[in-house]
């Protein structure tokens, strides 16, 4: 019997819900503090979801320090493959106490698994722009996290080639991030910049197409050629939309048409209809 479906109880080799090795990266005790970007970077330290966390072990792109698994769970296909994959790559796997993990986790539903991890690395705008036909999602402020993990969701499974992100006044990859995004930012390349509209002219002048998703625009997404050139869907907050001076240095300004009542589709759902725009319109040119 795996001790994660053993009974709840303490016995030796066990941690009680008092004991055990404590989490890393300052998460015990005390009040949580907004983490400055600046000194925490990127983020997407600490992983929380089935999903997520056999994602982080898959795809190998950074070290894994300790995986930890709630006792007395009900038999999983997922939860046996974390295990696997985990006593394959020797990642230590510590079984706590749901109470415990309930404690620490920073999301709603963290299914019995959390992974600490190294911080996500990122590149530089030059390093993304190496590939020969880039695909870029850039995030003007994004602020809301399970918006921004949907946005990294689909541009995963759009072909997105590279993620732009500002390195003030938008969310970090925290777990909440990284679990709605189910895996996803483990296969994505970050790059995080001083200012978006800076980005935006190195993007136009290396002769990308920079497209902003505006609501209130006049303009069609689906009148554009989308697949024969190197692409940068920009989008922007979710209250205010693009920056003006964002805005003002995209190429190109577009809405997605729409045939109901609501004006605007939310963020998230706007990313993934242009990204798979995107995508389509790739397809066809290859063939």
């Amino acid at each position: 019997m795996s001790p994660r479906h053993a009974p709840r109880r303490n016995s030796p080799g066990r941690p009680s819900r008092q004991g055990g090795r404590p989490m890393t990266g300052g998460q015990v005790g005390g009040p949580r503090r907004a983490p400055s970007r600046e000194k925490e970077g990127l983020g997407g330290e600490q992983v929380e979801g089935r999903h997520a966390v056999l994602e982080l072990l898959k795809a190998r792109r950074r070290p894994i320090h300790r995986i930890y698994v709630a006792d007395a769970q009900d038999p999983s296909d997922v939860l046996d493959a974390i295990e696997r994959e985990a006593q394959r790559q020797r990642v230590p796997v510590q079984v706590v106490s749901m109470a415990r993990l309930d404690r620490e986790a920073r999301t709603e539903s963290h299914q019995g698994v959390m992974a600490i991890a190294s911080r996500l690395e990122t590149v530089s705008l030059d390093e993304l722009l190496e590939n020969p036909n880039p695909f870029l999602l850039v995030c003007d402020g994004v602020t809301d996290p399970r918006n921004l993990g949907a946005m990294l969701r689909s541009a995963d499974g759009a072909g997105v080639t590279g993620v732009v992100v500002p390195r003030h006044r938008s969310a970090r990859i925290s777990p909440t991030v990284t679990k709605t995004a189910a895996g996803a930012v483990e296969y994505l390349t970050f790059c995080d910049v001083g200012g978006i509209p800076t980005a935006i002219d190195q993007l136009n002048k290396s002769g990308v197409l920079t497209v902003g998703l505006a609501g209130e625009s006049d303009a069609s997404l689906y009148d554009l050629d989308l697949g024969s050139t190197p692409v940068a869907l920009v989008v922007g907050s979710e209250e205010k939309g693009l920056a003006p001076l964002t805005r003002k240095r995209c190429e190109a300004v577009v809405s997605i048409p729409q045939l109901g009542k609501i004006s605007s589709l939310n963020a998230g759902v706007a990313v993934s209809v242009a990204a798979f725009e995107v995508a389509r319109q790739r397809s066809l040119t290859k063939r």
